[in-house]
């Protein structure tokens, strides 16, 4: 015995969009994979010009806009070092 031939059709269509659903996924993964990697790498870029930075103006907070910095204090340097935020000044009206 067989089932309808629109049956088997259907579930053959029906396999075959999910066996692509599953690939899309791996594809989707991969490259989740990859750029994990991806951000290790940057992390590491990061951290060695932190340390060019540190070891040419010791240890300061840089503004992303301008580039102009300040020297963190003593306080601040062992906040950092137990993993807490320094204390930072909130600039008004920055844009």
């Amino acid at each position: 015995m067989k089932i309808k031939k629109e049956q088997l059709n259907t579930i053959q269509t029906q396999q075959k969009e999910l066996e692509s659903l599953v690939t899309s996924i791996g594809l989707l993964e991969t490259r989740k994979h990859s750029l994990l990697h991806e951000i290790v790498e940057k992390n590491k870029q990061i951290e060695a010009t932190k340390h060019e930075l540190e070891n040419e103006y010791g240890a300061i907070n840089i503004d992303m806009q301008t580039g102009e910095f300040t020297k963190l204090s003593k306080d601040d340097i062992e906040n950092l070092k137990q993993g807490k935020a320094p204390n930072l000044k909130v600039l008004e009206n920055a844009e």
